[in-house]
């Protein structure tokens, strides 16, 4: 992950862009209809119940377009909300208020559903020392938020983009003529550049997992498009490592006949595809119902669980407010 101060310049980059997207030369309806002298005082209401994302970078976007604004928090982001609940106040401009009210809207939603959904997830795990990590698979101009949103509903960020982590997948793995000559192609490379970046390679059998084993020590394993009913475990492996490996059927059915386990991978690359419109509901239910079972078996069985990796966590599907009114943001 990158460090906090690349981390402040993404947000940086993204209230900046998005404020320059949505005001452009002026918000020329409140220009025409509002007093330059106007000013007031509004809260933001919460219209669901989750986990509440986006108050701090709701304050910087008040801070970027006005800095005469102040803001009141009433709550602290990652706390659980309910309908009816007051986030914060904001006192300042009217004409200011408007022109960051949309950004504030839209990125609290966003990351709002997002922390809700994390915190499902981590909440079932609770007890058995597993982490939720994130990925890449982020809506695009606005990744650093949503990172930020799996953080604050108590889950881990992993790589944040091409540049900190070294990621080696089939196709690299490929061109480079195998698992080794990927390994020690990234090797020399990290070495000639004097870059200090952890490596994960992904294996696509047991004979991928036994060689990078070979490789020595250090590398985290991906495990991706395995065939959902197969198992395998450390007795398959060369190396006596202390953790067993399942890429499982996740129906019910079946997990209520594996065995306690020292550890669990969920490889979810046969669900996540967008897919068409007509089954993209259908994509989402499985994959969903699928994490739902994992963790459930990791839970029951005080078993680790690995590595969640699932474009679900950035999905539309939940939300932590609505805007069946005009605006959350209501006068006092």
């Amino acid at each position: 992950m990158i460090s906090k101060e690349q981390f402040q310049t993404e947000i940086d980059l993204i209230i900046a862009n998005a404020i320059r997207e949505d005001v452009g030369d002026g918000d020329h309806s409140s220009l025409a209809c509002i007093p330059d002298s106007a000013n007031e005082r509004i809260k933001l209401l919460v219209k669901d119940n989750g986990v509440i994302a986006g108050i701090e970078f709701a304050k910087q976007v008040f801070a970027y377009v006005d800095k005469n604004m102040k803001v009141e928090t009433l709550i602290t982001h990652g706390s659980r909300v309910k309908y009816g609940d007051i986030a914060f106040f904001v006192e300042g401009s009217s004409q200011s208020i408007l022109k960051a009210e949309r950004l504030v809207l839209n990125a609290m939603q966003r990351m709002s559903a997002i922390a809700t959904k994390t915190r499902k997830f981590v909440d079932l795990l609770e007890g058995t020392g597993t982490k939720i990590l994130d990925t890449r698979k982020t809506t695009p101009g606005i990744r650093a938020i949503e990172k930020w949103a799996v953080k604050i509903g108590g889950g881990e960020n992993h790589r944040f983009a091409l540049y900190d982590m070294i990621m080696l997948k089939d196709n690299h793995i490929d061109f480079a003529g195998g698992v080794t000559k990927a390994i020690e192609q990234t090797k020399q490379y990290l070495k000639d550049t004097n870059r200090d970046l952890k490596i994960i390679v992904e294996a696509r059998n047991l004979e991928e997992i036994n060689e990078i084993l070979d490789c020595g020590e250090g590398y985290r394993i991906l495990i991706d498009n395995f065939n959902s009913k197969r198992y395998f475990s450390l007795f398959n492996l060369k190396k006596n490592i202390k953790f067993s490996f399942y890429n499982i059927d996740l129906s019910r059915s079946s997990l209520k006949d594996i065995k306690k386990v020292n550890a669990v991978i969920h490889c979810a690359s046969l669900t996540n595809a967008e897919g068409s419109f007509s089954i993209k509901k259908e994509m989402f239910r499985n994959n969903i119902e699928c994490m739902k079972n994992v963790i459930s078996f990791c839970k029951k069985n005080k078993s680790k669980l690995i590595h969640i990796s699932s474009t679900s966590v950035y999905g539309k599907q939940a939300t932590i407010v609505n805007e069946q009114d005009k605006s959350l943001l209501k006068p006092q």
